[in-house]
């Protein structure tokens, strides 16, 4: 279609090169800097506690959570890791994902309550989260890259882009469910709006919240592989270096390690989202 012709890639690009990369770059270095440290420092805190002291307080809270059949399987998944060599991986990994998650709740739920209790943020939100989930993830990438480098951080940001729409939508729809009875019986009894959203509405929306978070975390495993390519650390550049190498034993155990992480996390967010704590 030579007689029509829309410069979307020129636009863009000197719209970035020109505009806002001068005006806000040094606001995403700062961005950068902090989510770095803190990657750095939960990555610290994982690889500080002994692998075998680590397996018995996940174990315990599987336990606790879910019953004795996730205990066995996180032990037994965990000596797995460490028998493969890969424990420093999975902690790399774990540590992106408990950011990645922890950034994307933050931002999500308090969005996805102010969707709830107004239609005309719901409406706003609703293209904007549709846009993230449906925008293939490799695309993510690219901005992360320019803005944040490589590494930990980039990861973090495609990753929350990619996990994020979970907690919104899960949390809105929490709240909308809860009971109209509820809500006017709560209100007949004098409760404010602060009152009757953080003791009657967000109580109740509790396992729909949980679901979301649930739906998060399981997300951001799923970007462990992709989001290795730009240099995020941890089992996913192991699978990227068997992928290259055609390495078949490390992509296997590589990928059993995020399978395992995957169950043990799934079923635990689980067992809070079924009050079982």
């Amino acid at each position: 279609m030579d007689y029509f012709y829309f410069p979307l890639e020129r636009w863009t690009n000197t719209f970035v090169d020109e505009w806002f990369l001068p005006t806000f770059g040094n606001a995403f270095d700062t961005v950068s800097n902090g989510l770095n440290a803190f990657i750095g420092g939960v990555t610290d805190l994982l690889l500080f506690i002994p692998a075998e002291l680590f397996t018995l307080i996940i174990a315990a809270i599987a336990w606790r959570l879910s019953g004795r059949n996730l205990a066995i399987f996180t032990v037994i998944g965990f000596l797995f890791i460490g028998s493969v060599d890969l424990w420093t991986e999975a902690m790399q990994t774990l540590s992106i994902v408990i950011v990645a998650t922890l950034v994307s709740l933050i931002v999500g739920i308090p969005i996805g309550i102010f969707s709830a209790m107004n239609d005309r943020i719901l409406n706003i939100v609703k293209p904007i989260l549709d846009f993230m989930q449906t925008l293939p993830s490799f695309v993510y990438l690219i901005p992360a890259v320019l803005l944040f480098g490589l590494g930990g951080v980039p990861a973090v940001i495609a990753t929350f882009i990619f996990a994020a729409p979970p907690a919104v939508r899960m949390t809105n729809l929490g709240i909308r469910s809860v009971s109209k009875e509820v809500v006017e019986a709560s209100r007949a009894f004098g409760s404010t709006k602060r009152q009757l959203l953080f003791k009657v509405q967000l109580p109740l929306a509790v396992p729909s919240i949980m679901a979301g978070v649930n739906q998060t975390i399981m997300l951001s495993l799923s970007m462990a592989v992709i989001a290795s390519m730009i240099g995020a650390p941890g089992l996913g550049a192991s699978v990227l270096t068997a992928i290259s190498r055609v390495n078949i034993g490390l992509g296997l155990s590589a990928g059993l390690g995020i399978v395992v992480l995957a169950i043990v996390l799934d079923r635990i967010t689980q067992g809070i989202g079924q009050g079982r704590v």
